[in-house]
This record gives C-alpha cells, sequence and structure tokens, in this order.
C-alpha cells in the first residue's frame, strides 16, 4: 500500500509548525535512530502488552533525552588527574533539577535521572478529575521539590497533549521558585499542546519531543499517539 496524500499533508504541516518555532522545539525524530524504533514499539498495539518493555522504552526516550539537553547545557572546564597527566575535562557546570508528573512520568524520569545521576528531584501529582458529562479539569494535589530558585528545572512527562497538565504544573511550581531556566521533556507532543503551552508561559521555553503528532481526539487523546501511557506502563486506574 502507497503513502496517502493526507500523510504528506501532515507531515507538510508539522514541518512548517516546527521551523516557525525552530529553537524552542526540538522534534527528535526528524532523523531515524534508535529513539524512532523505541518509540514505534511504544505505539505499537502488539508490544501493549509487555508492560515492562513499555517502561523500558520510556526510559530510553528519557536517556537519550537527557544526552541532547546536556549538549547545550553549560558547562566548565576542570582539570582531572589521570595516572600519566592532567587533561582539561569539559564537565556539566551543574545539575538540573528533574521535575516529573506522577505517576505516567516515573520511567521516562528515571531514564533522564540515570543520566543526570547526580540531580535534585522533584514530584508533581497533575491529574485529569472526570466529570460524568465526559469533561474534566485538572487536579494538582501534591507538589514535593527542592529549592529551584536560580537553578536549571526539566519537568518531563510521557504525552503532552492539551497541555494544561504541564501548564498548570510549572504555574504551581513557579508559583514561589523562580529557576533561570525551565525545560520541557516528553516522548510524544501535539501540536496543540505545544501551542498552549507556549500560549500560557511564553515561546522561551524549550520543548524536547521524541515526536510530535498532529491532532487530538474528542476525548483529548493524542492521535495517533500510542493510548494511556500510564495505565500501559502500570496498569488500568479507575477514574476519579
Amino acid at each position: 500500500m502507497g503513502i496517502s496524500l493526507n500523510y504528506f499533508k501532515i507531515v507538510a504541516k508539522k514541518l512548517s509548525f516546527e521551523k516557525k518555532h525552530q529553537g524552542m522545539v526540538h522534534h527528535l525524530s526528524n532523523n531515524h535512530s534508535l529513539l524512532t524504533n523505541w518509540i514505534s514499539e511504544l505505539r505499537n498495539i502488539t508490544v501493549h502488552n509487555d508492560r515492562m518493555r513499555f517502561r523500558r522504552n520510556l526510559e530510553r526516550i528519557g536517556e537519550v533525552i537527557a544526552y541532547e539537553m546536556s549538549k547545550e547545557m553549560p558547562h566548565k572546564v576542570v582539570p582531572i588527574t589521570t595516572p600519566l597527566g592532567v587533561h582539561q575535562s569539559k564537565l556539566l557546570a551543574e545539575q538540573p533539577v528533574l521535575a516529573t508528573i506522577l505517576r505516567a512520568g516515573l520511567p521516562l524520569h528515571q531514564g533522564m535521572l540515570n543520566y543526570f545521576d547526580k540531580a535534585d528531584n522533584a514530584f508533581i501529582s497533575a491529574y485529569r478529575k472526570h466529570h460524568d458529562d465526559g469533561s474534566f479539569e485538572i487536579s494538582v494535589e501534591y507538589l514535593s521539590c527542592p529549592d529551584l530558585n536560580d537553578r536549571i528545572l526539566i519537568v518531563c512527562d510521557p504525552m503532552l497533549a492539551t497541555g494544561a497538565s504541564l501548564v498548570q504544573t510549572i504555574q504551581a511550581i513557579t508559583k514561589t521558585q523562580k529557576p533561570k531556566e525551565i525545560h520541557i521533556a516528553v516522548a510524544i507532543a501535539s501540536v496543540e499542546g505545544i501551542k498552549t503551552v507556549q500560549a500560557a508561559l511564553g515561546n522561551d521555553i524549550p520543548i524536547w519531543c521524541g515526536d510530535i503528532d498532529e491532532t487530538l481526539n474528542d476525548h483529548s487523546y493524542i492521535i495517533p499517539g500510542l493510548g494511556d501511557a500510564g495505565d500501559l506502563a502500570f496498569g488500568t486506574k479507575m477514574q476519579s
């Protein structure tokens, strides 16, 4: 079966969007790598019954995003003594603070923590509180974090769908603290979600995406997306 004309239209629209936001939106699937292989498994319904592999793939994606981020983070040159001499080595000038949205963000967070292994950590409970009519609101009920003032903050969540959870999470964090930089890391983002984040928080927050999808469905899930990342990683939950 050939690739449909609609596919090319979607790709062209995404490329136009990314060109407009170039520099702040990092679409890591633009070039083929192992990352695109792992994301394809996240999406694949035939792999969804393997929760451990789903979690591990999210963890791997977190590792790749952390590595790509590290290239743009401040560094310093430090003399390191070896058995045979001294080497002027480039090291991170500081460790970031890694923040994750419970519960779905835990595997992606762990992947980033594997690489930023000296980082402080923050945890936020932001979830969709559903109503009988099918609508929902974002509820933020728990926040645990270190001092963030004048530090680099990375907020990770596997899916950036409507953007509401990330916006309210970052607003809750920055209500009393002032990080000097904020980065967002997601496995899959929607175009609408990126626009929502930028409209609410400004265009100067880098968003690091494993992949970007075009649309949301009537239930505000990313299409084609992968489903509910939290359920696929940890099992089906009861809605509240």
